[in-house]
Order: structure tokens, then sequence, then C-alpha cells
């Protein structure tokens, strides 16, 4: 008869005198395990180039402390020139840019935003474009849409407003024939508007936040709103449009660049979708390489520390760090290591070409 072997008659000995020890219950958002990878560090806390902001929104721009404390913020992050988006129209925007040039010349550019008041009006469309015309010869450097034009904006009779509604056309032909860029948030992104359940990539932001779901009872599909604005691009070639936060294509790169393909008045910028490029390092970069002519630098929401994840993802070959907010991104980021001509680009010399009132002199000192 053969005889156990030692590690058999040791199993009942050990099982006895070991304890179970169950698992914590932890929700996911509780979950946060400490990498043990050990790689290559080098984080980044001001940029390897001057840039500019394409998409900023700074608050409290009615007083000087508040813009000089910005200033110094923007200097230590080697922001050279950011765009405000919320310049509001007629006199309102013209006391902004007045400000602005007095206090801080250089730094900020303005750009104008609709009233939609009165929207039902026969001549709305008419006096939308004529104070369009008036706030770029008042220091306006562009036109901002905010996202609830196709979401939220409705009629008198309750109607959704369309992205594309033919009131909008004279305002648009405006922006062309004044020659300034119509920088467009639409939509969300795409998971917004999908089930709320375990398959939903968005699930821990829409069990945070949960206004921020799209239902269908209340909402168009994803698809059908970015439909209506890719119709305007079409119909207004000769306006060119910042499609905002990568027209929420980050996720299919290939999808956007056939689409700027097709639409050459459409450019784009990375606010607020550094954690869809930092999960696909190697065809990011590939993508940024080929369209780098029609990429611009924007954050969205201004918070100074938040900066140093787009300048590492962006500037160096690291690999699995943390993305800042985890409810955009459970993944961890890796750099894509853009070339220095390719950055340069994406930082400034883009937002110079089509954003009047920018001066490539000052980035290129």
């Amino acid at each position: 008869m053969s005889r156990p072997s030692l590690s058999l008659l040791l199993l009942p000995a050990l099982g006895a005198a070991q304890t179970e020890t169950k698992p914590p219950a932890l929700t996911f958002d509780e979950y946060r395990p400490k990498s043990t990878l050990v790689v290559p560090q080098n984080p980044k806390t001001r940029a390897k180039f001057p840039f500019v902001d394409v998409h900023g929104h700074p608050r409290g721009m009615s007083s000087n402390e508040r813009i000089d404390q910005l200033t110094k913020e923007m200097d230590a992050l080697n922001m050279r020139l950011m765009v405000n988006l919320d310049g509001r129209q007629g006199d309102a925007l013209k006391s902004t840019v007045a400000r602005l040039r007095a206090k801080a010349p250089d730094r900020f550019v303005v750009f104008a935003n609709l009233d939609f008041a009165n929207i039902d009006d026969p001549q709305w469309s008419a006096k939308a474009a004529a104070q369009l015309e008036q706030d770029v010869k008042n220091g306006a450097s562009g036109l901002k849409i905010y996202k609830n034009l196709g979401m939220d904006l409705k009629d008198t009779k309750g109607q959704r407003i369309k992205v594309d509604d033919p009131r909008f056309d004279p305002v648009w032909a405006m922006a062309g024939r004044m020659k300034i860029p119509v920088l467009i948030h639409t939509a969300e992104p795409a998971p917004f508007f999908q089930p709320y359940d375990k398959n939903n990539e968005r699930y821990l932001e829409l069990t945070e936040i949960p206004s921020r779901r799209r239902p269908p009872d209340r909402y168009p599909s994803w698809e059908t709103i970015i439909g209506e604005q890719h119709r305007v691009f079409r119909k207004h070639s000769k306006t060119n449009f910042i499609n905002a936060h990568l027209g929420w294509y980050g996720n299919n790169l290939g999808e956007l660049g056939r689409l700027m393909d097709e639409m050459p008045n459409m450019y784009t910028e990375i606010g607020a979708v550094l954690a869809e490029l930092g999960r696909q390092p190697r065809f990011a970069r590939k993508w940024f390489i080929r369209y780098q002519d029609r990429v611009m630098f924007g954050k969205d929401t201004y918070a100074p520390t938040e900066y140093h994840a787009y300048f590492r993802v962006l500037e160096t070959g690291d690999e699995y760090f943390d993305y800042y907010r985890r409810r955009h991104a459970f993944w961890q980021m890796y750099g894509m290591d853009l070339p220095d001509e390719v950055l340069k680009k994406l930082y400034y010399k883009n937002a110079a070409r089509i954003i009047p009132g920018i001066n490539l002199a000052n980035f290129e000192k």
C-alpha cells in the first residue's frame, strides 16, 4: 500500500489552524486597489510649450483680483492664453472684452453667446445674426453654443429645438462671413443615452450624478442629436466649427477621422475627454499625427492641478498612471509621447490660425 505524501497529511492540521477571513463588502466605487507596478514616472506640472485653452469657463472675471490670480495660475501651467467662452452678448460682452484687454492684454479672448429669448419671433434669426456681427465688432473672437441646443432648449409650444433648426442658418452664415469659429457642444457621451445597467461604461458617473442620465422618454437618441450637428457642418461649409469634446467620438477615433475627412470645416478639441485618449495611446498617437492640423487643446472645467494629467498623457510615454476623476475613467492612463511639432500645433498653432485675436508671436518668443 502506498503511503500518503507529507503535504496531504498536513492538510487537515493546516486547515484547522487557519481562520477564514471574509473580504469586506465593497461597492465598485469603494474598491481602489493600490498598484504594485513599478515603472518610470515622469509627472508634469507645466506644459512643454506655451498653450491656448480653447475651452475655458473662468469664473469671477468681473473682479480684478480674480483676474490677477488666474493669470498667475496660468503662468505656472505655461498657459499663454485662455478662451473665455462665456462672453454673452451686447453690452455685457463689450464690457468683458474691455476689462480683460485693459487688465490682462493678450491673455484672453472672448466668445459671444446667443440669446434664445423670443426665439419664436419671426425676426429672431435676423436679430441674432445682427447681434453677432456687432459682438464681433465689439471684440468677440468666436461664438460658443452650449449643449442645451438640441437637448433641452424648447420653443413656446414645448417642442425641442433641433441643432439644425433653420432659424440658426443666418447665425452660422454670419460667423462664416465674419471669419470667426463656432465652438459647439452638442449632446453628451453616448453612454448617457444608453441603458443604465451593468453594461454601461459610465455606470459609476450615472450613479453619482443621476441627472446626467438621458432616458429615451425624455430625450432623442444620441445618434439623432449628433446627426443634426453634422448636417449643420455640411450645410455651412464656409464656416469653421470647433466640435467640442472630440465630438464625443474619443472612443471611436477612426469614425471621427472619417467625419473630419468628409467635413474639412470641422475642427475639434480635447476638453473633458482625456480619459479616452489615455487608454489607447498607440492608436491615438497615430491619429493625432494624421490630424495634427485640426485638433486644439481644451480643458473645459477650470482646475489647475487637473491640467497635469493632460500634459503627461500628451507629452510622455509613461505607463499606467492615475487619471484625476474616477467616474470618468476607472482605468489607468498611458502617455502618447507626441512629437514636438504636433504638440505645438495642438497647444497653440491651430488655435492661432482660426481664432482671431491670438498673436502667434506671443508663443514663439
